[in-house]
């Protein structure tokens, strides 16, 4: 079946041959339950988190570089999927967290058919979707979790292969923000989205204009501004992206937090940049 599930359509015969996303076949490079994500999805066990190769968007400061140009990882089958499920919620996680899914919405899809586990199901993505896609990953979807990662085709160039990326990501979002939100009796997520923003360098302007769009969502949706941005991937031909952030820009986002009256809000704190949030692969 030729390829369509992101926006650049490339028409790759996967599992054969390798797409626009890099990979072909089912890869993964580790699970486990990860504690770093928003408190409403970490929220006490943590997140059983798959994080799945390839990706079409290709941004030059991936801080999962590696998976996302297919350099590492391990192949599996739908069947070991669905077994992974199961082991992470046996451990204890408080959802399944598909990390960067979307080239692999039909095998997802699949594994959920052979077993679907009782808690949540998190679709986290970089937000380049096709509202088909989409559809398709809401039969087993339970709560959105998008980047907005550019709102201009200037920084999308600049920054990932997409400059097309704010006209496939702001629809996207807005088809995932009408979900609807809910919480078990404890206060954990069981519905909804949370919408992200990294404040890169020289770009708390982009960050203005990410917070003021997701200002006009449903206002159930949650907001998680990040600050956490560290230089890695391939910014050597990018200078502001070799720095972190200044405090200077992280407040300036902030402000803009602030003046739109967002409520449902996490923010990191302007020391958040680390490289210890970036894990170690086990593929």
């Amino acid at each position: 079946m030729k390829c369509t599930l992101c926006p650049v359509s490339c028409g790759a015969d996967r599992p054969l041959n390798r797409g626009a996303c890099s990979v072909g076949g089912l890869k993964i490079a580790k699970y486990y339950l990860h504690p770093f994500e928003e408190p409403l999805v970490s929220f006490s066990k943590g997140s059983g988190c798959i994080f799945f190769c390839g990706c079409s968007l290709k941004c030059v400061f991936c801080q999962n570089y590696e998976l996302s140009r297919n350099t590492r990882g391990k192949e599996i089958t739908v069947n070991e999927l669905a077994d992974i499920f199961k082991r992470l919620e046996d451990e204890g996680a408080d959802n399944i967290n598909l990390v960067n899914p979307t080239h692999y919405v039909r095998e997802i899809a699949e594994a959920f058919e052979i077993y679907r586990p009782a808690i949540p199901v998190v679709y986290n993505t970089h937000g380049y979707e096709k509202t088909e896609t989409l559809k398709l990953a809401e039969s087993f979807t339970d709560i959105w979790l998008p980047d907005l990662k550019f709102m201009s085709k200037e920084g999308a160039a600049r920054y990932s292969a997409r400059a097309d990326y704010p006209d496939y990501a702001i629809p996207a979002i807005k088809y995932m923000a009408t979900k609807p939100l809910s919480f078990d009796k404890n206060g954990k997520m069981l519905s909804g989205c949370i919408v992200r923003h990294l404040i890169l360098p020289l770009n708390a302007g982009e960050a203005v204009k990410a917070v003021n769009f997701v200002a006009s969502l449903n206002k159930d949706v949650y907001f998680s501004l990040m600050s956490q941005y560290t230089p890695y991937g391939d910014v050597e031909n990018i200078p502001e992206l070799k720095r972190r952030i200044t405090k200077r820009e992280y407040l300036r986002a902030l402000d803009a937090v602030e003046a739109a009256g967002l409520k449902n809000v996490f923010l990191q704190d302007f020391s958040s940049a680390d490289e210890q949030f970036i894990p170690e692969w086990d593929y």
